[in-house]
């Protein structure tokens, strides 16, 4: 720390960083942004702040920001525990950037979601006309997070905190208009309203533009600007949304989706979307060792990378290590396992999957031929439009 820095001069600047956070955030700025927008304004001023915020626990404005520290990994190590024991102790006093942060932890978060406590939280958000709580509350009515599912109340919730210029309200009003939430459908609005959002650089919004301009919703159908959307989005930043853009740049790289085919580039975009832990990416990375797009073939590597795909629950990824066991592919065949990954991936809902076991069934191929197990999986992959297992249904019920 410079020197020249009192410790006056330190509260009024924390003052002012939790005023930045509160602006943000209640715009709807993208968490990752509003991180690196505290470590400029750090930077800037030429300060550390951690140790100073550990003995001024007595102002709820260092006690909410000490949390930000210990979430974001600023100036010490994650601690999303002691973050959010931080948060809950400056709302307590009315710190309205712990409110919203701790309203959010509570619909979002993996560890600490509590329906009720979101409900009760975002409501008194809502109630102080803040725009953050509005788009919040109107989440929690939508999806029925401790209250009853109200779509009307969800969609005037939105248009509120969308009138506020909240960016979430404002993409979350869209999705309204696209499906019929609370209102008549109407495409056009939908698009609008996602591309008035994508203008504020919300990620979200830009991923559901992207569905616009590749299906033709509320625009005519345009694949080129839907990959210039993949690129922007990709290159806004590391959140969940940005991982997802590169992996669905990838994608547009490997088929020639709005742009030229690169395998290259496709790999290099899967890998971005795996190194930061997207499930997708790791999945899409193993297919390319697997066929050697954009990289030499390594089926070891192939294996292992639908190993991890699969243990964060993606479908694709145990559909695809399913196979692995089947044909041994970078491991040894196992009948067993193979049955297991593809039952699994069935009950979750994967058609592919569900489509690979009727057959199996069907067949007795390693296990015991069963029928009526056959129809019963054909038809739950073709109710999701899986054109082989409609056909396959088809024949086996003439039979």
């Amino acid at each position: 720390m410079i020197d020249y820095i009192f410790e006056g001069d330190l509260s009024i600047l924390i003052d002012e960083l939790v005023d930045l956070i509160f602006k943000e955030l209640n715009k709807g700025e993208d968490k990752i942004v509003i991180k690196k927008h505290i470590l400029d304004f750090i930077n800037n001023h030429k300060i550390v702040l951690y140790n100073y915020l550990l003995n001024d626990q007595n102002k709820s404005n260092s006690i909410c920001l000490l949390g930000y520290f210990y979430y974001y990994g600023i100036e010490t190590e994650v601690n999303e525990q002691r973050a959010i024991e931080l948060y809950q102790q400056a709302a307590e006093l009315e710190n309205i950037v712990a409110q919203f942060n701790l309203s959010n932890e509570y619909i979002f978060g993996k560890s600490f979601q509590n329906k009720n406590l979101a409900f009760e939280l975002s409501k008194k958000l809502a109630d102080d006309n803040y725009a953050y709580g509005y788009n919040n509350l109107g989440y929690c009515y939508e999806n029925g997070i401790g209250t009853d599912v109200n779509d009307q109340k969800a969609f005037e919730l939105y248009q509120k905190a969308a009138d506020l210029g909240n960016s979430y309200g404002i993409n979350n009003l869209g999705y309204c208009y696209k499906w019929g939430i609370g209102t008549n459908v109407n495409k056009q609005k939908a698009f609008e309203l996602y591309q008035k959002a994508a203008d504020l650089e919300n990620t979200t919004a830009m991923l559901n533009l992207i569905g616009c301009y590749y299906d033709g919703i509320g625009i005519n159908i345009n694949k080129q600007k839907g990959f210039e959307l993949y690129q922007k989005a990709a290159n806004l930043g590391n959140n969940n949304n940005y991982a997802f853009g590169c992996n669905n740049l990838g994608y547009c790289y490997e088929d020639g989706i709005g742009t030229d085919v690169n395998d290259q580039k496709a790999f290099e975009s899967y890998q971005k979307a795996a190194d930061l832990g997207n499930s997708y990416g790791i999945n899409s990375l193993g297919c390319c060792y697997n066929w050697g797009i954009g990289t030499d073939v390594n089926k070891q590597k192939a294996f292992e990378l639908y190993q991890k795909a699969a243990d964060l629950g993606n479908l694709t990824g145990m559909n695809n290590l399913g196979l692995c066991y089947e044909k041994g592919i970078g491991t040894n065949v196992d009948k067993q396992k193979t049955f297991e990954l593809y039952q699994k991936a069935a009950n979750l809902g994967d058609s592919a999957a569900q489509y690979t076991l009727a057959w199996m069934y069907e067949n007795g191929s390693e296990i015991k031929k069963d029928i009526n197990n056959a129809i019963y999986w054909y038809k739950k992959s073709a109710e999701q439009g899986f054109t082989e297992a409609q056909l396959s249904l088809n024949e086996l019920l003439k039979e």
